[in-house]
């Protein structure tokens, strides 16, 4: 039967095993995190709870191994807790790399994001500027229409005014010509009945 000593330093190892491959999965999370910011926060908050169970631990094991009484299996011991020391900060390096690496990504991804906001706003700008071109032509088109339909209306009263000057005129002439005609009608009576008398 194992000793419970034995036992406590057995679950310390594989607990030390669980959330160094915990640490290790977040850490690779976080290099693929693209954003935004607070999916990056939260990643981190559960590495730093990992961390704290990792170092926790590391410190059981130490202090186990120094409690051992064989001096060979307290520098086994010893030795496995500079092992899991070493990981640790590896992990921590790993960490701060993986961290610049996802920072640098998403201000990348944010920087494209404004130009891509700015490529927006003059197209936008554009589209307002050919709509006013647009719409001013429509209204110079309608002016000249309008100027084309009030010549036409003053051309066509003009026509109607001359072609009533005319029809005035020529009424007249007929009038004229009537009472002329039936004038020198009156005085071919007048000078036949003269005639008539004298003989």
């Amino acid at each position: 039967m194992a000793a419970p000593q034995d036992v406590h330093v057995r679950i310390c190892n594989q607990e030390i095993v669980k959330f160094d491959l915990e640490v290790k999965a977040l850490i690779q999370d976080i290099r693929d995190c693209s954003g935004p910011l607070s999916a990056l926060t939260e990643l981190n908050t559960k590495v730093k709870e990992k961390f704290q169970h990792l170092r926790r631990r590391i410190q059981e094991l130490e202090q186990s191994a120094k409690e051992q009484d064989k001096e060979s299996e307290k520098q086994v011991l010893l030795q496995e807790v500079e092992n899991h020391k070493k990981q640790l900060l590896s992990n921590q390096t790993s960490w701060r790399k993986a961290n610049l690496t996802c920072k640098i990504a998403i201000d990348n991804l944010e920087k494209a994001e404004l130009l891509q906001g700015g490529d927006l706003l003059r197209q936008r700008k554009t589209t307002k500027e050919s709509l006013a071109q647009t719409s001013s032509g429509i209204t110079e088109s309608l002016m000249g229409i309008s100027r084309m339909m009030s010549q036409q209306v003053q051309q066509s009263e003009e026509a109607m005014q001359t072609l009533g000057d005319f029809l005035i005129y020529n009424n007249l002439y007929r009038l004229h010509h009537h009472c002329h005609c039936h004038h020198h009608r009156k005085r071919l009576l007048s000078v036949e009945f003269c005639c008539v008398l004298d003989a």
